[in-house]
């Protein structure tokens, strides 16, 4: 793997000398997130495989450019996973785009989001050299968190090499229940439910139908059961990987735009046109609509939340809600930092940096 390193430090330094983008890609499954694609591939799938697994400590290390695939498999031998349900893409895409992308799936309302997993990462800046952050254990994380600040930053600041995940250990019961009921009263059963010591691992309100799961013990399952109500909703499994993969039927035919608006739990249903899809007991609301950018964002920001403009659309105006002036100092400061010459996927989060 030296030589992978030093193939990748010399693509670096050609592209600072001669001011060429490089544009970070794995196996290219989120090739349409962000904005539009530019600069000359680097391939991170010539660096992968797990590095390290230690199931007693739940932990697992692996190259950026290792499948959720093979990662996927040496975790179900032992039965744990990825506890933030990363969409897999046919177990195609990669742990270092998992987490440069910071996509969660339906556990995410329960456990946390991908950044609250990832413990360490390995990182080669602008300048080809390789900085270690954070490690392989909780109590390591101390001071600046770099690790979590490059989660979600879709490559923008340097190549991932490493990164080290905290993983859980599989549930031993798992139940879905179905309820038909307005958008409106899904809301307010998520939040009474949210409040309760209840094992809910997913939700989803589509159609006129509330989707629940519940995960945990066999006895807290059955009780939470008795107690909810509702009917037992079939191929539940498949159901979910749907919904992770962004395959139910909901994410089909998405040619005006499909934005994903992350707001309270707590926010009352959201009046804007088109067809809405809720998850993470209310805090994500898929909205597939024509209406402007504007119009949503102002929604969202109503509220107290943010929009982004997930899949399609039109991206001049802007995939990911504009940052206030003192945030967008930040980020172009830690760009210049991490990524003096700016090669790293540049204008894939923001057209100005």
């Amino acid at each position: 793997m030296d030589q992978v390193l030093q193939q990748f430090r010399d693509r670096i330094a050609s592209a600072s000398a001669s001011g060429t983008a490089l544009r970070i890609r794995g196996n290219g499954t989120k090739d349409w997130y962000g904005q539009e694609l530019n600069g000359e591939v680097l391939d991170t799938t010539v660096f992968s495989g797990i590095v390290a697994y230690d199931p007693t400590e739940l932990v697992i290390t692996a190259r950026a450019g290792t499948t959720l695939r093979e990662i996927g498999k040496a975790l179900a031998e032992k039965k744990q996973m990825l506890a933030f349900e990363p969409p897999r893409f046919d177990g195609l895409a990669t742990i270092g785009g998992i987490v440069a992308s910071g996509l969660s799936g339906p556990r995410r309302q329960a456990v946390g989001s991908v950044r609250d997993f990832v413990l360490g990462t390995v990182l080669m800046d602008g300048k080809g050299e390789v900085l270690n952050f954070g490690g392989q254990v909780m109590k390591n994380v101390a001071g600046y968190d770099v690790s979590r600040l490059l989660t979600g930053s879709l490559g923008t600041l340097g190549l991932l090499l490493e990164v080290s995940v905290k993983v859980l250990p599989r549930p031993f019961a798992q139940y879905s229940l179905q309820f038909a009921m307005s958008q409106e009263e899904a809301l307010h059963h998520l939040n009474v439910w949210g409040g309760q010591p209840l094992p809910l691992s997913a939700s989803c309100w589509v159609n006129g139908h509330l989707y629940v799961r519940l995960s945990g013990a066999q006895a807290a399952v059955d009780a939470a059961i008795a107690k909810m109500g509702g009917a037992e909703l079939p191929q539940a499994e498949a159901f979910w990987d749907s919904v992770r993969e962004q395959e139910h039927e909901f994410f089909q035919a998405v040619p005006a735009g499909l934005w994903r608006l992350s707001v309270p739990t707590t926010a009352k249903p959201l009046s804007l046109p088109g067809e809405q899809m809720i998850e993470w007991g209310g805090a994500q609301r898929w909205l597939k609509t024509s209406a402007d950018a504007a119009t949503i964002r102002a929604a969202a920001t109503a509220v107290g939340g943010h929009a982004t403009l997930h899949r399609g659309g039109d991206k001049s105006v802007g995939v990911f809600q504009p940052l206030a002036p003192a945030v967008a100092r930040i980020h172009r400061n830690l760009k210049n930092t991490f990524d003096p010459a700016g090669v790293f996927n540049p204008r894939r989060m923001y057209t100005d940096f």
